[in-house]
Protein backbone atom coordinates (compact mmCIF):
# COMPACT_ATOMS: atom_id res chain seq x y z
CA UNK A 1 0.00 0.00 0.00
CA UNK A 2 2.78 2.11 0.92
CA UNK A 3 4.34 1.98 -2.53
CA UNK A 4 1.03 2.36 -4.17
CA UNK A 5 0.97 5.88 -2.32
CA UNK A 6 3.93 6.36 -3.85
CA UNK A 7 2.59 6.62 -7.09
CA UNK A 8 -0.63 7.97 -6.20
CA UNK A 9 0.42 11.52 -4.80
CA UNK A 10 2.11 12.64 -8.25
CA UNK A 11 -0.24 11.40 -10.08
CA UNK A 12 -3.13 13.20 -8.33
CA UNK A 13 -0.54 16.50 -8.55
CA UNK A 14 -1.35 16.13 -12.57
CA UNK A 15 -5.39 16.14 -12.42
CA UNK A 16 -7.18 19.16 -13.20
CA UNK A 17 -7.21 21.80 -10.42
CA UNK A 18 -10.93 21.71 -10.06
CA UNK A 19 -10.58 17.82 -9.44
CA UNK A 20 -7.22 17.81 -7.80
CA UNK A 21 -8.99 19.22 -4.58
CA UNK A 22 -12.06 17.13 -5.03
CA UNK A 23 -11.31 13.55 -6.66
CA UNK A 24 -7.74 13.50 -5.77
CA UNK A 25 -8.17 14.38 -2.29
CA UNK A 26 -10.25 11.57 -2.12
CA UNK A 27 -8.09 8.89 -3.61
CA UNK A 28 -5.15 10.28 -1.40
CA UNK A 29 -7.74 10.34 1.88
CA UNK A 30 -8.75 6.92 1.07
CA UNK A 31 -5.64 5.31 0.25
CA UNK A 32 -4.23 6.47 3.58
CA UNK A 33 -7.04 5.47 5.42
CA UNK A 34 -6.21 2.03 4.28
CA UNK A 35 -2.81 2.30 5.40
CA UNK A 36 -3.51 3.01 8.23
CA UNK A 37 -5.90 0.25 8.96
CA UNK A 38 -3.62 -2.43 7.49
CA UNK A 39 -0.44 -0.72 10.60
CA UNK A 40 -3.10 -1.00 13.26
CA UNK A 41 -4.53 -4.25 12.26
CA UNK A 42 -0.64 -5.46 12.81
CA UNK A 43 -0.52 -4.23 16.07
CA UNK A 44 -4.20 -4.45 17.60
CA UNK A 45 -6.81 -7.87 18.37
CA UNK A 46 -9.40 -6.14 16.11
CA UNK A 47 -7.76 -7.23 13.52
CA UNK A 48 -10.86 -9.00 11.54
CA UNK A 49 -12.40 -5.29 11.89
CA UNK A 50 -9.68 -3.47 10.40
CA UNK A 51 -8.82 -5.68 7.52
CA UNK A 52 -12.73 -5.37 6.79
CA UNK A 53 -12.84 -1.50 6.81
CA UNK A 54 -8.83 -1.69 4.51
CA UNK A 55 -11.25 -4.11 2.31
CA UNK A 56 -13.48 -1.41 1.91
CA UNK A 57 -11.25 1.08 1.52
CA UNK A 58 -9.98 -0.96 -1.79
CA UNK A 59 -13.20 -1.21 -3.27
CA UNK A 60 -13.94 2.20 -2.62
CA UNK A 61 -10.20 3.15 -4.50
CA UNK A 62 -11.16 1.41 -7.15
CA UNK A 63 -14.41 3.13 -8.18
CA UNK A 64 -12.57 6.28 -7.48
CA UNK A 65 -9.61 5.17 -9.95
CA UNK A 66 -12.30 4.51 -12.57
CA UNK A 67 -14.27 8.16 -11.95
CA UNK A 68 -11.02 9.57 -12.48
CA UNK A 69 -10.30 7.65 -15.78
CA UNK A 70 -13.70 7.90 -17.22
CA UNK A 71 -13.44 11.54 -16.46
CA UNK A 72 -10.07 11.78 -18.49
CA UNK A 73 -7.57 12.47 -15.39
CA UNK A 74 -5.93 9.26 -15.86
CA UNK A 75 -5.04 7.39 -19.03
CA UNK A 76 -5.86 3.90 -19.76
CA UNK A 77 -2.10 2.50 -18.80
CA UNK A 78 -2.35 4.60 -15.55
CA UNK A 79 -5.63 3.52 -14.63
CA UNK A 80 -4.65 -0.28 -15.02
CA UNK A 81 -1.63 0.06 -12.73
CA UNK A 82 -3.76 1.36 -10.09
CA UNK A 83 -6.15 -1.75 -10.72
CA UNK A 84 -3.20 -4.31 -10.59
CA UNK A 85 -2.04 -2.47 -7.64
CA UNK A 86 -5.17 -2.53 -5.68
CA UNK A 87 -6.22 -6.33 -6.98
CA UNK A 88 -2.44 -7.37 -5.06
CA UNK A 89 -3.22 -5.56 -2.44
CA UNK A 90 -7.25 -6.49 -1.96
CA UNK A 91 -5.67 -10.09 -2.34
CA UNK A 92 -3.20 -10.34 0.30
CA UNK A 93 -5.72 -8.55 2.65
CA UNK A 94 -8.19 -11.73 1.65
CA UNK A 95 -5.30 -14.00 2.47
CA UNK A 96 -4.55 -12.30 6.12
CA UNK A 97 -8.76 -12.15 6.81
CA UNK A 98 -8.70 -15.58 5.55
CA UNK A 99 -5.56 -16.37 7.83
CA UNK A 100 -7.30 -15.08 10.98
CA UNK A 101 -10.15 -16.30 10.53
CA UNK A 102 -8.41 -19.95 10.60
CA UNK A 103 -6.53 -18.82 14.36
CA UNK A 104 -9.89 -18.19 15.44
CA UNK A 105 -11.97 -20.36 14.38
Amino acid sequence: MYRLLLWIIPTVEKFPRSQRFLLGDRIQGTALDILERLIEATYTKRRLTLLGEANLGVEKLRILFRLAMDLKHLDKQRYEHAARELDQIGRLIGGWRKAQDAAQG
